[in-house]
């Protein structure tokens, strides 16, 4: 059984800051790590590795520094890492990130049939929850979402039972293989590198894979090319010329709040007649 696992290198969430006027996450000095619930992920595909042999390769899109990320799956028992990088992928959202995650798991089911590929439910530096489910689109794969366990697998032929969280219960859900599966938190719990995994995951080579190399064939779908959702890229707000005015007036809270609605009223007259209208409807 072969099973890919999809992780990614996120800042260290009890160090994050935000940058004051871009409110962006500010990545320069922040540690990173394994985005934790890839980690729920790995450990699945490893557990299936035990149980029914295999292998399990990671893959990651991301700079260089993502190879530290990768050895350290290594190190818990994965066979195989791959990094995908290239100044192309630059400013990728989550659609461009699944185009380029998807065309990695096509080139290596090439060489060695991929049976399942695993992701976390999302990122914490993202939240968004779509990669997963993008990759699986792209590939024509079935969707296995917020998976809290695996309760069976038939290799012969090539079934999956799963039970996966619902609004209001559990859902138990059977598909065939190839499929993907988001797994979520505290699913299971991480397993201790042993000593020679973590010997082999020093020595080993991380894969490089840049565009060419994972198979993207469409430029035009990876990077900030292939980013419609990329906020900066649709909209850049401007600084308001106009500064803040300030009201000045005598007496109390009672004063001021008429005051206040009386200078609204003055600049939306419309809305101060609906809400007249309003209240004389009552």
């Amino acid at each position: 059984m072969h099973s890919v696992v999809c992780i990614k290198q996120v800042p260290d969430s009890t160090h994050i800051r935000v940058h004051p006027v871009t409110n962006t996450i500010m990545r320069q000095g922040v540690p990173a790590i394994v985005n934790p619930y890839d980690l729920f992920a790995l450990e699945e595909a490893l557990r299936l590795k035990d149980r029914f042999g295999g292998r399990v390769t990671v893959v990651t899109m991301g700079p260089t520094q993502a190879e530290t990320a990768l050895r350290k799956t290594l190190s818990f028992g994965a066979d195989e890492a791959i990094l995908i990088t290239d100044k192309a992928f630059a400013g990728a959202d989550t659609l461009a990130t699944s185009y380029a995650l998807a065309s990695a798991i096509r080139r290596i089911d090439q060489a060695f049939p991929v049976d399942l590929v695993f992701t976390g439910k999302q990122t914490i530096d993202g939240d968004t929850a779509q990669v997963g489910p993008g990759i699986a689109t792209r590939l024509s794969m079935q969707l296995l979402t917020y998976v809290s366990r695996i309760a069976e697998i038939d290799p012969d032929r090539r079934e999956i039972v799963v039970e996966r969280r619902a609004e209001g219960g559990v859902q138990v859900l059977r598909t065939r293989m190839p499929c993907l599966v988001t797994m979520l938190e505290d699913s299971n719990r991480m397993r201790f590198g042993s000593l020679p995994d973590v010997l082999r995951a020093a020595r080993q080579t991380v894969q490089v894979w840049n565009r060419t190399d994972a198979g993207v064939e469409d430029v035009t779908k990876i990077g900030l090319k292939g980013s419609p959702t990329i906020v900066s890229r649709v909209f850049t707000p401007k600084p308001r010329a106009q500064k803040a005015e300030m009201i000045a007036v005598e007496g109390g809270p009672a004063e001021q709040a008429a005051a206040l609605l009386e200078r609204i009223a003055a600049r939306l007259p419309d809305r101060a007649r609906d809400a007249q209208s309003a209240e004389v409807s009552r």
